[in-house]
């Protein structure tokens, strides 16, 4: 396997996840390519130099260009702010490296989809990051649901929610304008749980929505007046899939009480499943079976019969967390560079979680049913 070199591109809260799994991978998963923390970016060089050293990087620059063109790198992290991942994914690809960008991947569907064709034209692997999906017990539950344990598929209903927009006194910041971040919850939040709902059912095929912004403006930081909101913080999709099961998906950042309120319920003819991100480590399965006195819901913990947990740790029942998904999703795409295999989810596969909440947001504008 060939040793592969890193450059990040932003050191916040996604950057540091990236430089903890680019750490970890190997230790975790051992089959996979090598990975050296050659260069980080950020500005100052002051606070680059000094991340670079705490997060186990070669070399420091304050220039993203520099660092998407030079010639050691083989993959990009981009972990910045929405609006500069589609020039600097672009650029890293026209460069031939590979990227592993945060999602969403760009303010407008157009954008993403640009991103996709130009690393599709590049012949590059891509990944972005919706690592809920990475997590033991979703894959479980793929595998029950096509087992049939909770029979034909009937209603999915989905939710997201967070609280970091609940206070309204809270300062405005680049979240708030769609030229910084794109669309609001939907963006942020939303499309997390379309990438669930479609790795556990199918495609969207159709949707009608809506959607609001709770809190319109919002006190300027320097306390210079007010800011306009100008994305939604909360919406709501009726959907139907393309095999026929109907569900709901709702989003708010403005929900007091969420810290990471993704969580669905997947009913079926035999039964049905729960799961809550804030409990990611608990699967509840309810099967139609037996004496009705005797029926109830199964917790199902996460445990090393589920796929990847045995890598982190032999024992049930202890846990895995946030920064341990992302491992895995560093693994597969690790895994699809030195195979020459598609990486999920690449570029593609996120413009298409990425039509659905555009086509929410479509749907609440025209007040009309949108088909994809």
């Amino acid at each position: 396997m060939k040793r592969l070199k890193v450059g990040l591109i932003g050191t916040g809260y996604m950057g540091k996840c990236h430089a903890l799994a680019y750490g970890n991978v190997r230790a975790v998963f051992g089959n996979v390519p090598a990975v050296d923390r050659e260069l980080l970016c950020d500005v100052p060089m002051d606070k680059a130099k000094e991340i670079a050293d705490q997060f186990g990087f070669a070399r420091a620059t304050d220039n993203w260009q520099q660092l998407v063109s030079d010639p050691a790198i083989d993959i990009v992290s981009i972990t910045t702010p929405n609006k500069l991942h589609k020039e600097m994914a672009i650029t890293a690809i026209e460069n031939g490296k590979h990227v592993w960008c945060e999602k969403p991947l760009a303010l407008t569907l157009a954008d993403a989809e640009e991103m996709a064709a130009a690393a599709k034209k590049a012949g590059v692997k891509t990944m972005v990051g919706y690592n809920y999906l990475k997590n033991p017990l979703i894959a479980h539950a793929k595998q029950l649901i096509a087992d049939g344990a909770i029979g034909r598929l009937l209603h999915f209903r989905g939710f997201v929610d967070e609280e970091y927009q609940a206070d309204p006194s809270l300062a405005w910041t680049w979240r708030a304008t769609k030229a910084e971040a794109g669309l609001g919850t939907l963006g942020d939040l939303g499309c997390h749980l379309v990438s669930i709902a479609q790795e556990l059912i199918g495609p969207v095929a159709s949707l009608t929505a809506d959607m609001a912004t709770v809190y319109p403006e919002r006190p300027m930081p320097d306390g210079d007046g007010m800011g306009k909101v100008e994305n939604e913080d909360v919406a709501t999709a009726i959907c139907r899939f393309e095999n026929g099961i109907i569900g709901t998906l709702s989003s708010s950042r403005s929900a007091w009480g969420r810290k990471n309120h993704l969580a669905w319920e997947l009913h079926g003819d035999k039964g049905m499943l729960i799961y809550d991100q804030e409990r990611m480590n608990e699967l509840r399965l309810f099967q139609n079976e037996g004496p009705v006195s005797e029926q109830g819901f199964r917790t199902i913990l996460s445990g090393p019969t589920h796929p990847n947990y045995a890598k982190f740790c032999p024992s049930a029942g202890h846990g895995l967390g946030f920064n341990e998904l992302k491992v895995v999703e560093l693994a597969d795409f690790l895994k699809a560079i030195d195979t020459d295999t598609r990486p999920y989810p690449d570029f593609d596969a996120a413009v298409e979680f990425e039509k659905v909440i555009h086509a929410i947001a479509q749907s609440a504008e025209e007040k009309s049913w949108v088909t994809l």
